[in-house]
């Protein structure tokens, strides 16, 4: 497989997405390129960024933009197939602008902005199942529902950047690990023919959205 291909996962907890996203990097040889090992790596070899992230995580800050996208930037010049699944970053916005911009200085961009949804009572069971088996408590219902309600509010201003570029692609994310390994395979796949054709996915922008069980585009 040749080609740039970056791919962005993203997923409520509960959704499956460390699994999906170790399956799909595998099985589409993407190489994982996730905010925290980046940091944990530039910080264990003293690199100028390293050194700085490390002096503002130190100071209980949060690392700035500037600094992150630095590290991604280190990263795709030492990949330049630029064939990545992304996982922690773009978190906003702003991160998902100054990626485009990266991406652009390398004649590519996103393929794909990949979101799980799975329903609410779903990723409670999952949750509460999980922390039951690991033998924790802090993982009941009201505090699942609260994680859920909190990554919502985060992660809906990157979902909307992307959903308006036209990238986003929502994928339920409901049954065996497999099922939704082939729904993610399957609309990598639509993209990936949609491009070598020349053509767009044939999607009408005016089409009301449908219930997932491949994907779609726009809002549920």
């Amino acid at each position: 497989m040749t080609g740039h291909e970056i791919v962005l996962l993203m997923g409520p907890p509960g959704a499956g997405k460390g699994t999906q996203a170790a399956r799909l990097a595998a099985e589409r040889g993407l190489a994982k390129l996730s905010t925290g090992d980046m940091l944990r790596d530039h910080v264990a070899r003293g690199t100028d960024l390293g050194n700085r992230a490390k002096a503002i995580m130190d100071s209980g800050e949060l690392v700035p933009d500037d600094v992150i996208v630095g590290m991604v930037r280190a990263t795709f010049e030492s990949k330049p197939d630029l064939r990545f699944l992304l996982d922690g970053f773009p978190r906003t916005p702003g991160q998902a602008a100054a990626l485009d911009a990266l991406l652009a200085e390398h004649g590519a961009s996103i393929t794909a902005a990949i979101a799980l949804a799975v329903v609410d009572d779903e990723l409670v069971r999952r949750l509460v199942l999980r922390s039951e088996e690991e033998g924790r408590s802090d993982d009941g219902e009201e505090i699942v529902r609260t994680r859920m309600e909190v990554y919502r509010r985060q992660t809906q201003p990157l979902l909307d950047y992307y959903d308006g570029q036209g990238t986003l692609r929502r994928v339920d994310g409901s049954g065996d690990v497999e099922t939704v390994t082939a729904r993610l395979r399957n609309v990598l796949e639509e993209i990936e023919a949609s491009s070598t054709d020349g053509r767009d996915d044939g999607r009408d922008d005016h089409d009301e959205p449908q219930v997932l069980h491949g994907a779609s585009k726009g809002h549920p």
